[in-house]
């Protein structure tokens, strides 16, 4: 290990206490790899759901944006309850990333998190860099909820078949039920109703 370029030896503090700043690596593990770990689970069943974990994962960071994004822009009579419930299902799609990026790591892959990788894996559509009408942002959040929702049912009918029950679970108990749940609180709000008469 060698020290900064600005620093030399005899700079660095004699107790240790500098750190040791400035350092690369090599990369150690490639992504759209899987390293061997005593799970019980073949390799290919292993590579196969980290695959399909890692799109899902893409997914729902971009979902997860365009909560936060979609929290910052409501306006219009409805603004402080959409306000917070935009909020609400960011956290929550937020603990889903954590949940599917461990369970990546645990099946011995890479989970993807850079924004930039992110942005090549996804097949959410892109929204406008500006606002949109209050509709048009929740119709794109409830399409981008069932594209998610359509890959979870396929990936977990797949990791079921490969004998994958970890990854299964995940995708049914906590993606697919989050992403149910959700789509029907943003739909609601897209009910023409009227609020004084029947």
């Amino acid at each position: 290990m060698n020290a900064s370029p600005q620093m030399t030896t005899q700079e660095r503090s004699p107790d240790g206490s500098q750190p040791w700043l400035h350092q690369r690596g090599e990369v150690i593990q490639e992504f759209g790899t899987v390293k061997q770990f005593p799970v019980s689970l073949t390799h290919d069943t292993r590579l196969y759901s980290c695959q399909r974990l890692n799109k899902v994962l893409a997914d729902t960071q971009i979902l997860y944006s365009l909560y936060k994004k979609h929290h910052w822009l409501m306006r219009g009579a409805t603004f402080f309850q959409l306000h917070l419930l935009m909020d609400k299902h960011a956290d929550e799609q937020l603990e889903l990333v954590d949940k599917m990026a461990e369970r990546v790591q645990t099946l011995g892959g890479i989970a993807v998190g850079d924004p930039r990788h992110v942005a090549e894996i996804t097949t959410i559509p892109r929204a406008p860099n500006g606002a949109e009408h209050v509709p048009a942002m929740l119709s794109r959040l409830l399409e981008a909820h069932e594209a998610i929702l359509t890959d979870c049912h396929d990936a977990a009918a797949r990791a079921q078949e490969m004998g994958d029950d970890g990854t299964n679970d995940l995708l049914i108990s906590e993606v697919i039920r989050t992403n149910e749940l959700q789509s029907w609180f943003v739909a609601e709000h897209l009910v023409d109703t009227p609020l004084v008469r029947a």
